[in-house]
Formats: C-alpha cells, structure tokens, sequence
C-alpha cells in the first residue's frame, strides 16, 4: 500500500500552519488547496492572485481566474488580484510563508531539482527558481522514484538545480521524509509499506 494523490495532498495540508500564505506548485501541489478549510491560510498564485480556493465544480468555472498551471480556480472571500510583478516582490521579498512544489530529484542536503531533464525539452525554469529561494520555507510533493525505478531522492542530484539546500521536508507516496546532513529522516512511512522497499527506492541513507 501507499499514500494516493489524495493522501498526500492531505498530508500537505497538515503541514500549513493557520494564517501562513502559502504557494502552491504545478501538479501534485495544486490537489492541497481541496483539504484546507475555508479561511485557515492564504493561497498565493505568481501569476497574481491571494486568497485562492478550491477548484471549481464543473459549470461554475470562470476563465478569468486561474492558477499558474492554467487551472480554473476559485477565489475565496477577501482574496484580490494584482499584476504578476507584485506577486514576485511578495515572493522575493520574503512574504510567502510556504511554497509547496514538485520536484523530479530532491538531494539529501535539501538541493531541489524541478525544472529540466537532461536532454530533454527544456521549457525555461519559470517561477520556481524565485519560489525555491524566496519563500521562507520549501516542501516537495512528488512520486518516490521514476515509473523505471530511478531514483528520485538521492545523495546528490544529476539534474540541473533550481535551487540549493532550499527543501525542507518532502511528502511521497511512501511516506514523510527530511533531508538532512546526506541522508533522508525518515518522518513517517505510508500505511502498509515497509522500510525495506523505501531503501531500495532511495538514492541515500535513511536515517530515524
């Protein structure tokens, strides 16, 4: 067994503390704004809009309100559109308490790599280099390892950085984990799966 999408957006949520504004990547991210209740913090998007709720049902969607992956989005009571240059002064400037992203390698000294494949199509690295190093604290929601089986928590990352020692915690279909002096804590593990399978799929030490 293992954590779903759901879980882990759920266990995400767990993470934002009441009143903190909080970014949320593209991707698995997006699936946390669904298990916050109403009112307990601010969703940032760096296009330009705070207060951000859940996506909308299917017919109420309006054009106008979307999130940085192009998604129809919700706006809650008291949340406000600006252009995207105020948004990153917020970011750059240290106001956003949490950005919540993917990532396609995490380090065990916290390095994040989430924006290209070697050799692959590179399609710029957008707003996550400004998110990874201005907001004030990093969590990684992804899958543990490749659909191949290669590791996606590793001592040192092979892919090009978006950012160094940035990442905090990282949630995964397998459990809770944190980077720390080259090797992963081991928080929490998923219902049913054990630590052996996780080692196997890590690319560093794990530690309690």
């Amino acid at each position: 067994m293992s954590y779903s999408k759901e879980a882990m957006a759920r266990r995400a949520a767990q993470e934002i503390a009441e009143g903190s504004i909080v970014n949320l990547g593209i991707g698995l991210p997006t699936l946390v704004a669904d298990y916050l209740p109403e009112g307990h913090a601010w969703l940032h998007s760096e296009n330009g809009l705070l207060g951000m709720g859940p996506f909308p049902y299917e017919g109420d969607e309006d054009p106008q309100l979307i999130n940085a992956g192009k998604q129809t989005v919700t706006v809650l009571p008291g949340g406000s559109t600006f252009d995207s240059a105020t948004s990153f002064a917020m970011i750059r400037g240290g106001h956003v308490d949490l950005a919540i992203l993917g990532a396609m390698q995490v380090s065990a000294t916290g390095d994040l790599a989430n924006w290209a494949v070697p050799g692959g199509k590179v399609m710029g690295i957008g707003g996550a280099m400004d998110l990874a190093s201005g907001c004030r604290r990093v969590l990684v929601m992804m899958q543990h390892a490749t659909k191949e089986g290669e590791h996606k928590l590793v001592a040192r990352c092979s892919y090009p950085l978006t950012a160094r020692a940035v990442v905090t915690r990282i949630i995964t279909e397998l459990g809770v984990f944190d980077p720390v002096e080259g090797a992963f804590r081991v928080i929490e593990l998923a219902p049913g799966v054990e630590r052996a399978k996780v080692a196997s799929l890590t690319g560093a030490p794990l530690v309690d």
